[in-house]
């Protein structure tokens, strides 16, 4: 027999949803509890029942994207040869860049109180999408494929390359098509990590 979810969790589904839709088209600007609750056709009151305000619901909005790319890098990140998987992972987030800009620009690019920061909060690993790095770059320098150093500063060297390269082809700072810049992109990446091969 199927448990039947309790009303509120359903209701709350359908607001993360509308707000989800709002931000993915407009960005956090977008989202507003007057413009949700419409969509939803509930009062603007009635979101509050829910999410205490709106950096509540935006906050959500974000876990909840961290934690749905972690698991796709985590599932990439896995098995097979372990410079492939480094790869594997930077390619996931320039494909989550260019597919949800607002939400990587929120999760990555915008300062935020409830940011992640290096070293405490990598070191201690609360960042979920960068510990899929940190534990594909140990395995790496294991296995005898990249020299041995501070895995952090090797992760956060690769996310910094990787962030910077996307940052400016959105900043049209590139005269490529987005074909153009994936090549060029990964051509750069094998470069960097030629640089830190055994």
């Amino acid at each position: 027999m199927s448990r039947i979810e309790p009303r509120t969790n359903r209701t709350a589904d359908r607001i993360l949803r509308a707000a989800r839709t709002l931000f993915e088209r407009e960005g956090a600007a977008g989202v507003s509890m007057r413009r949700v609750a419409a969509a939803v056709g509930l009062t603007p009151m009635a979101i509050y029942r829910h999410f205490p305000n709106r950096e509540a619901l935006l906050k959500r909005i974000g876990d909840d994207s961290f934690d749905a790319i972690a698991r796709h890098w985590d599932a990439r990140g896995r098995g097979g040869d372990v410079l492939e998987r480094l790869i594997a992972v930077q390619r996931i987030y320039l494909d989550y860049a260019l597919a949800h800009p607002h939400l990587f620009d929120h999760a990555f690019s915008t300062a935020r109180t409830d940011a992640r920061r290096f070293p405490e909060d990598f070191r201690a690993r609360r960042s979920p999408t960068l510990n899929v790095v940190a534990d594909a770059v140990e395995d790496a320098m294991r296995a005898g494929v990249l020299r041995e150093d501070d895995v952090w500063d090797v992760a956060v060297t690769l996310w910094a390359h990787t962030h910077g390269l996307i940052a400016l082809y959105r900043a049209d700072r590139f005269n490529f098509d987005e074909a153009a810049f994936r090549r060029y992109y990964d051509a750069s990446l094998q470069r960097l990590l030629r640089g830190l091969l055994t």
